[in-house]
C-alpha cells in the first residue's frame, strides 16, 4: 500500500540465527560486517569480541547518542545476546568471555564522555565473596565478568571472606543481593551458618549461592528452610545474571531490613552477640568415644607384601621439567571441565574438531608461554614412613632420637629392608583417624596397612606439590586487567598442571615402590585409576577431614617448597595438592557415607 514501509530485514534475527547456524568460534576473529549499519556493528561486535575498529565505530557513534545511550541501548544488547547463546549451548565460555573483553574496553573508551554519575549505568548492586576458609575464585570472578559488562555493580571482596565483611559491604554500598562462592564441601556448610546467622538477626537481604559443592536441591530445599529472605541457586554465571535480572524486574519492596543503616545496625550487635554455628561432621564410632576402635569389618587382604622404599623420611623436589608435568594433564578435564567447552548438540565428530580447532592451539600456545615465562614453577615434597593401623587409625612412627631439623631429611638411622617390631626403635609421631563405611564392604582407609598385632612395620607415602604462587598472581593479573579469556585458560591450566604433577609424582612414588609394573598402558586409564596403590586427598569421599591436612604439613614441612595451611586447612598457594599414597592392591576410591 502507498505510504506503508514493510520490513524486510531485520539485522538482530539475523545476527541470532546466523549463530544458531554457525560454530562462534569460526567467527570469534573476523571483523564486523562494515556494510551494517552502524548501531548494528555495535551489536554484533560484542557477541563476535570484536575489537578491530571499535574505537572508530564508537567515535561516530558518539556523534548521534550519548555514551549511555550507546551502553544501553547497544552494548548490552550485545551481552543479552551473548547470553541467549550461551544459554542454548550455541556459544562457548571462552568466546562469551571475550565479548566482555570488547565490552569492557568499549565502556572505559566511552567512560570520559559520561557525566560523573556512579549509578548513571548501573542497574544493581550486588557483593561477591567467596566464603570463609575457601580459596577459590575462578568461578566467582566469572560471575563478576558477567554481571559487571551486563550493567550491574559489583563489589568483589576475594577469598575467605567472612560474613561480617559481606554483610558491612552491603551496607556501605546499599547493595541489592549478596552472592556467595566456595569450591570445598565444605564451604555449603559455610554458606548455610551464614544464613542460619543472617536470618536470626532478621537480615533479608537477597542471596545467591554458587560453588562446585552446591546443587539447586539442596539450595532450593534444604536452604530455604532456614532463609526466608531470597535464595537462589546460581550453577553458572549467567544463572547469576538472570537472578539480578529477576530482581530488577520484580520492583517489589525488599524484605526488611535492607537499608544500609539498618544493615549497620546489625553490625554492631553482632559484636557483642555472634551466635557461632559448628559445622556438622560425620563421625565413626571411633570418634564419637574418643578412642580407636580395634576391630575390623572389612574383608581387605592383610598379607600382601610390603614394598621396600628407596629411603626413609622426606625429600624436596626441584627443578621438574614442566614438559614431564604436561605429559599427566587430563585434557578432557581441562577442555571440557576448566574451559568449559560444551558438546551441546553437536556430534561427538563436530565437537572434536571444534577442540582441534578451538581449544588445542591455546592449549599448546599457552604451553609454550608458561615455559617461556616461567609462569609455573613446579615443586615437590614427598616422602616414605614407617606405619601401623590400629583399628580405624593410621599411626605414623619416626626413629626415636630424631628431632627438630632432622625429622625432614631422608633418615639414614633406619635401615631399608621390611622392619620388624623389637628390632626397631620407633616412636609415634601422627595418628590419623580415618572414617569408616556403615554399610557394604565397611571399608577404612587404615584397613590397607599392616595392624599392631601383625609384629610388622607398614610404608605409606605422602606428598605435597605445586605449580608456585607465581601462577597464582599471574591468574589475578589477567583477571583485573580484564583479559578474561586468557584469564580463563590461564587459570584451568595452572590447576590441571597441578594435578597433573600430582599424577605425575605417584607415579614416580609407584616407580620406586617397585609396584609401577601394574600400570596401565594408556594414560585416560591411568586417569580412572589404572594401577595398583590410591591417592587419597582429605576433604575428599573417603577421607572427607580436610583438617588432616594439618598432620600432612607436620609430615612434610611443606613450607620448604613455599606452600602453607590457612587456618581452615587448605593449601595455598591454590595450585597445591596434597596426598596419602598406600601401595595395597585392593586399595580404591570410595565413598563412607
Amino acid at each position: 500500500m502507498p505510504g506503508t514501509r514493510k520490513c524486510v530485514y531485520d539485522p538482530l534475527a539475523e545476527l541470532i540465527a546466523y549463530y544458531a547456524e554457525a560454530d562462534t568460534s569460526q567467527q570469534a576473529s573476523q571483523s564486523a560486517s562494515a556494510d551494517l549499519p552502524l548501531e548494528q556493528r555495535l551489536v554484533e561486535r560484542i557477541v563476535r569480541g570484536d575489537r578491530l575498529g571499535l574505537e572508530r565505530d564508537l567515535d561516530h557513534a558518539l556523534q548521534q547518542y550519548t555514551a549511555l545511550e550507546i551502553i544501553n541501548r547497544f552494548l548490552l544488547e550485545g551481552m543479552r545476546i551473548v547470553g541467549e547463546l550461551f544459554g542454548s549451548g550455541q556459544m562457548q565460555l571462552p568466546f562469551v568471555l571475550q565479548a566482555a573483553e570488547v565490552m569492557k574496553a568499549a565502556v572505559a573508551y566511552l567512560e570520559p564522555h559520561m557525566e560523573r554519575s556512579t549509578d548513571a549505568t548501573t542497574k544493581g548492586t550486588i557483593v561477591l565473596a567467596t566464603v570463609k576458609g575457601d580459596v577459590h575464585d575462578i568461578g566467582k570472578n566469572l560471575v563478576d565478568i558477567i554481571l559487571s559488562n551486563n550493567g550491574y555493580r559489583v563489589i568483589n571482596l576475594g577469598i575467605k571472606v567472612p560474613l561480617e565483611q559481606m554483610l558491612k559491604a552491603a551496607a556501605e554500598h546499599n547493595a541489592d543481593a549478596i552472592g556467595m562462592s566456595g569450591l570445598l564441601v565444605k564451604s555449603t556448610a559455610i554458606m548455610k551458618e551464614n544464613l542460619e546467622t543472617m536470618e536470626a538477626r532478621g537480615i533479608r537481604i537477597p542471596v545467591v549461592l554458587g560453588g562446585a559443592a552446591l546443587n539447586r536441591r539442596f539450595v532450593e530445599q534444604d536452604l530455604r528452610q532456614i532463609y526466608s529472605g531470597t535464595l537462589a541457586y546460581a550453577q553458572d554465571a549467567f544463572d547469576g545474571l538472570r537472578f539480578m535480572e529477576e530482581l530488577r524486574q520484580s520492583r517489589q519492596p525488599l524484605p526488611q531490613p535492607t537499608t544500609s543503616l539498618e544493615l549497620s545496625l546489625h553490625l554492631q550487635q553482632a559484636q557483642h552477640e555472634r551466635a557461632e554455628h559448628p559445622v556438622e561432621q560425620i563421625r565413626t564410632d571411633s570418634e564419637q568415644s574418643g578412642q580407636p576402635v580395634v576391630r575390623r569389618v572389612s574383608s581387605v587382604r592383610q598379607d600382601v607384601p610390603i614394598p621396600i622404599p628407596p629411603f626413609w623420611g622426606s625429600r624436596v623436589v626441584e627443578d621438574i621439567p614442566l614438559e614431564h608435568v604436561f605429559a599427566y594433564i587430563n585434557e578432557n578435564a581441562l577442555f571440557r571441565g576448566q574451559w568449559q567447552f560444551r558438546r551441546g548438540r553437536r556430534s561427538e565428530e563436530e565437537f572434536h574438531a571444534l577442540i582441534e580447532r578451538e581449544a588445542r592451539p591455546a592449549y599448546e600456545a599457552l604451553k609454550l608461554q608458561c615455559k617461556r615465562e616461567r609462569l609455573l614453577v613446579p615443586k615437590v615434597v614427598y616422602g616414605y614412613f614407617p606405619c601401623q593401623s590400629q583399628g580405624d587409625d593410621l599411626i605414623v612412627y619416626r626413629p626415636v632420637h630424631c628431632a627438630g631439623a632432622r625429622l625432614y631429611a631422608v633418615w639414614d638411622e633406619l635401615p631399608l629392608e621390611n622392619l620388624r617390631t623389637g628390632r626397631t626403635e620407633l616412636v609415634e609421631w601422627v595418628r590419623f583417624r580415618f572414617p569408616r563405611q556403615r554399610s557394604g564392604k565397611h571399608l577404612c582407609i587404615a584397613d590397607f596397612f599392616r595392624p599392631i598385632e601383625s609384629g610388622e612395620f607398614d610404608v605409606v607415602a605422602f606428598h605435597v606439590v605445586t605449580i608456585g604462587e607465581r601462577a597464582t598472581s599471574y591468574a589475578r593479573q589477567l583477571f583485573e586487567h580484564g583479559q578474561y579469556r586468557d584469564y580463563l585458560f590461564f587459570h584451568g591450566l595452572s590447576v590441571e598442571s597441578a594435578e597433573g604433577l600430582a599424577e605425575y609424582w605417584h607415579k614416580i612414588i609407584r616407580t620406586e615402590l617397585g609396584i609401577a609394573g601394574n600400570d596401565a598402558t594408556e594414560l585416560k586409564q591411568l586417569f580412572v585409576q589404572g594401577y595398583q596403590g590410591s591417592r587419597y586427598s582429605f576433604g575428599y569421599p573417603a577421607c572427607p577431614r580436610l583438617e588432616d591436612q594439618a598432620l600432612i604439613v607436620e609430615l612434610l614441612c611443606p613450607e620448604r617448597i613455599g606452600v602453607e595451611l590457612t587456618e581452615e586447612y587448605e593449601l595455598v598457594p591454590e595450585q597445591s595438592t596434597s596426598a596419602l599414597i598406600c601401595h595395597h592392591p585392593q586399595a580404591r576410591y570410595f565413598n563412607v557415607r
